[in-house]
């Protein structure tokens, strides 16, 4: 069984990624593997009642390719468990917009998993666009790669993860020792 990381902790993984086939057919809903399955969105668009139909929703999962609209998922959030995000190659970040888009935009509260090339230098990233689970690129470390997220502690900007970017956050700390009081946000 491989391993990801989620929730910042290395964990054993019992989904099963479905791909497509190297001619680019996907499979038949009724031929996917027994147990938990992360299917492409294509299928999911093409067999989506049969899935339903023949599979707990906590055993069904769903990734989106980099060109795929995450909107187009919303109304199928109540019929899954997990959304994975594939990043091709290191370099296509469109990964990072979908996340966003799905956590800030479109509500999704639950698993979401960056799946493909996913590198320790992504990881810290990834989390503040809203990733909780990382499927590390298999011939890296895992364990190394938890490292990724205590290497920067102060984020600037605001993300999914602190909605207050750093300059409010030092104005609000100001104001709150000009008063005598801490804020809440200052403390972070």
């Amino acid at each position: 069984m491989t391993s990801i990381i989620k929730h910042r902790t290395v964990v054993a993984d019992d989904w099963q990624v479905v791909r497509a086939d190297v001619d680019g057919a996907l499979p038949a809903a009724d031929t996917l593997p027994a147990g938990r399955v992360l299917v492409p969105f294509a299928l999911w668009r093409q067999a989506r009642e049969t899935l339903i139909a023949t599979r707990a929703a906590d055993s069904l999962g769903v990734w989106l390719a980099p060109d795929d609209e995450p909107a187009d998922l919303v109304g199928d959030f109540g019929n899954i468990a997990l959304i994975g995000v594939e990043f091709p190659v290191f370099r296509d970040g469109r990964g990072y917009s979908i996340a966003r888009l799905l956590r800030e935009r479109h509500g999704w509260r639950g698993e979401l998993r960056a799946i493909g090339d996913v590198l320790r230098d992504q990881l810290g990233y990834m989390a503040r666009c809203g990733f909780d689970a990382f499927a590390v690129r298999a011939d890296k470390d895992i364990h190394d790669a938890l490292n990724a997220f205590s290497e920067l502690s102060v984020q600037y900007q605001s993300a999914v993860d602190v909605a207050t970017p750093l300059f409010r956050r030092r104005s609000a700390a100001a104001a709150s020792a000009a008063t005598g009081a801490t804020a809440p946000e200052a403390r972070a």
